[in-house]
């Protein structure tokens, strides 16, 4: 018997999603959606996949700047708020609900993105390993795939053990816990409703990857290059870095 993710539950990203994509996080995707455009050298009608495009943040930006945007998710309540992006900003959207572990597109794409930490949440490294062969397997010969996300280098720099604040109407606690050697990163959020007091108790984990054994596990999924930086902007990855951002050429 198969063995629902968190992830996978509706319940979940209905309640906090509001929380996870602030209004901060929102105001970031127009310059993240530019990056891409300029790092990929993509022109309008240039065909993207925003593969795990969650609510549509990055999506609605890169259709903005006339690209063709494919957005894959398993949520089917992530691509309805992203049709409604979509919708309210006059642009189009080509929206799919898979699972990107059994995702095959026809469809191959001049550039794929995978953004705001959407990796590392399945149950085995071979799940990630399958999504991230999945993904090279829609991109063109010669094609952009970029992946950002929490690294295991990043979350040592900015560990914290928790901290609280209030966000969406509601009173949200966090607490980080490390998993093994450095492994994965474990995060409680729990929210509190300021009218009702009703809570919500969560606990995930996120597996950690190094950048350099992420850029291996990527050219052994069918990149020819994989390039490490700090920041969209081609920052160094260092200790003064302010996320990973792993650049590949197929």
């Amino acid at each position: 018997m198969n063995i629902m993710e968190w992830f996978e539950n509706e319940f979940f990203w209905t309640n906090y999603s509001p929380i996870m994509f602030d209004a901060q996080r929102w105001a970031e995707a127009s310059d993240v959606a530019e990056s891409v455009k300029m790092i990929a050298g993509l022109s309008e009608g240039s065909k993207v996949l925003d593969a795990a495009c969650g609510c549509g943040r990055i999506a609605v930006e890169l259709a903005l700047l006339g690209l063709d945007v494919t957005g894959v998710d398993l949520m089917k309540s992530l691509l309805d708020a992203a049709q409604e992006s979509a919708e309210a900003e006059g642009v189009s959207l080509n929206l799919i609900q898979a699972d990107l572990r059994n995702f095959q597109s026809q469809t191959k794409f001049d550039a794929a993105v995978n953004l705001y930490t959407s990796f590392g949440y399945c149950a085995t490294i071979e799940e990630d390993i399958k999504i991230l062969r999945n993904i090279a397997a829609s991109i063109k010969d010669d094609g952009w795939f970029i992946l950002e996300c929490v690294s295991r280098e990043t979350a040592i720099r900015y560990f914290t053990e928790g901290e609280w604040f209030e966000r969406a109407g509601k009173f949200v606690l966090t607490e980080f816990s490390v998993v093994g050697a450095w492994e994965g990163l474990k995060s409680r959020w729990v929210l509190i409703d300021k009218e009702t007091g009703e809570k919500i108790d969560h606990t995930f984990v996120q597996r950690l990857y190094s950048a350099v054994e992420l850029k291996r596990i990527l050219l052994g999924c069918g990149f020819k290059t994989c390039e490490i930086y700090g920041d969209f902007d081609f920052s160094p990855y260092n200790e003064k870095m302010q996320t990973m951002v792993l650049v590949c050429r197929k």
